[in-house]
């Protein structure tokens, strides 16, 4: 149970006819979403914002997308060009011109700062929002006693809407490519009862990053001819313990209960419940519900926007699922390892990386603008940590130079939500190798999105011996959001 520190917890008083509605519910085993639906049917309720977070695994280039230092010397500076952007003062990389074109839309906070170098423990900082690792931390597999993520605090911190869980991760596993599970992105301490969902429309290769098919690549240029990287629609089956013999009885048994039900309820009443309730069964059962998550078969000019690669195909996906009630959506814009650019790194983000994320990011903004949810919907976009401010090469596997892991700063790309456009929180020094203005830690970005979510400061978790965490260990970004 989530509620605020120090407030006494009271057991709430039902009607009768309230008690055979929830009954009902819980017959049916579609969750506990729908008694707040229930609760609602006489009351209007305000709108909850929603998030999406989108996470570059391997770390993006500060230095050559939105942090630039045109005047540092040849080594640090690197091989692009900035570009002017639709507010005065702001400018980022050459190669991301439709964003450059929506900076009003759009902020960065350049001081994010953690200290740690290594994948792992950055996906566990990131992803959980916390810089300190858990106890017994493990960078080669997930565990129980592992922080929460975002993700999972998200999902069982808000409250569910269209019996959809409220937190979902897509379009994989984050797995790194010699087959070990990336930590991060999982419920650790809150029990695997409040893992996030995870809808896995793109099963995990070994060889092959970027936005397939259209802007595959790999890191060591080995041969990609024969990979067959694929991007399917969601299973949006029933749950394990709910299948469909089941199901129908669960029905079967309502039908009894409606009947009795009949001779307490006014006909209105009914008629709302009834909604919920055949809302909630379609969720899990229509074939048009599935067909609408299926991306790859959206409108040609839709995908045309977005583009046909999983970039595009996993923003629209998002896009959607907070539409349809998902209160937070973790889009992993790449498999594991696809911004880790320690070689080739020029080519690889001109030709592989940057068209791509331009391309959604930008639609995925329009889109929001457009359906007036850009207000209601925050984005953040991050990586475990940045790159370092020296070019260098890594080893003969590489053609062309590139940049190591660096955790000491990188630039984090915010938008909606009430966020201010064309507005940079903080910078980093004259290299862009530290932060020289407002630092910020990981903490500060998960409380802006718990903020967002509108999850109370004072608000707590449990673990699985019940004892009480904080969910906010950091204030939300200063001058960030309107």
């Amino acid at each position: 149970m989530f509620h605020p520190a120090g407030q006494a917890f009271q057991h709430p008083r039902f009607t009768r006819r309230f008690a055979i509605q929830a009954g009902a519910i819980g017959l049916l085993g579609l969750g506990s979403g729908h008694l707040a639906a229930l609760q609602s049917l006489g009351a209007t309720k305000a709108k909850a914002r929603t998030v999406i977070y989108i996470f570059l695994s391997g770390g993006l280039s500060q230095l050559d997308s939105f942090d630039l230092k045109p005047g540092a010397p040849a080594e640090y500076r690197g091989e692009f060009k900035p570009i002017a952007t639709k507010t005065t003062g702001i400018q980022i990389c050459e190669h991301l011109p439709l964003l450059a074109q929506r900076t009003h839309l759009w902020s960065l906070v350049r001081s994010l700062t953690h200290p740690t170098n290594n994948h792992s423990e950055g996906h566990q900082i990131m992803l959980s929002g916390r810089t300190e690792l858990p106890p017994a931390f493990s960078a080669n597999m997930p565990k129980p006693s592992d922080w929460p993520s975002i993700a999972a605090i998200a999902g069982a911190a808000t409250a569910r809407r269209n019996n959809l869980p409220p937190a979902a991760i897509l379009p994989d596993k984050l797995v790194h490519n010699t087959g070990r599970v990336i930590p991060g992105p999982y419920a650790g301490m809150m029990g695997r009862q409040r893992e996030p969902w995870l809808i896995e429309a793109s099963p995990f290769d070994p060889l092959g990053y970027g936005a397939y098919p259209e802007y595959a690549f790999d890191h060591q240029q080995r041969p990609l001819k024969d990979r067959n990287k694929v991007f399917k629609a969601p299973d949006l089956s029933l749950p394990e313990d709910l299948g469909a013999g089941r199901l129908d009885r669960r029905l079967a048994l309502l039908q009894h209960i409606d009947t009795q039900r009949a001779g307490l309820e006014q006909q209105a009443t009914v008629q709302n419940f009834d909604r919920f309730q055949q809302g909630a069964v379609s969720l899990l059962t229509d074939a048009r519900v599935r067909q609408a998550f299926d991306v790859t078969h959206a409108e040609p000019a839709v995908q045309d926007r977005y583009g046909r690669n999983a970039f595009g195909w996993s923003l629209l996906m998002a896009r959607r699922l907070v539409e349809a009630g998902v209160n937070l959506v973790q889009v992993n814009l790449g498999n594991n390892e696809t911004w880790d650019t320690h070689g080739n790194l020029f080519p690889h983000l001109k030709d592989k990386l940057f068209p791509p994320t331009d391309k959604a990011l930008s639609a995925l903004l329009d889109d929001l603008q457009a359906s007036g949810l850009l207000d209601e919907t925050l984005i953040v976009m991050a990586g475990e940590f940045g790159r370092t401010p020296r070019i260098g090469s890594v080893g003969p596997i590489y053609k062309a130079p590139g940049r190591d892991h660096w955790g000491a700063v990188q630039s984090v790309f915010f938008a909606g939500g009430g966020v201010r456009g064309g507005t940079i929180i903080g910078a980093s020094d004259k290299n862009g190798g530290y932060p020289a203005d407002a630092p910020q830690k990981p903490e500060n970005m998960a409380a802006t999105i718990y903020r967002s979510l509108g999850i109370p400061s004072s608000a707590m978790w449990q673990d699985a011996q019940d004892r009480p965490h904080h969910i906010y260990h950091g204030e939300p970004i200063s001058g960030l959001t309107r």
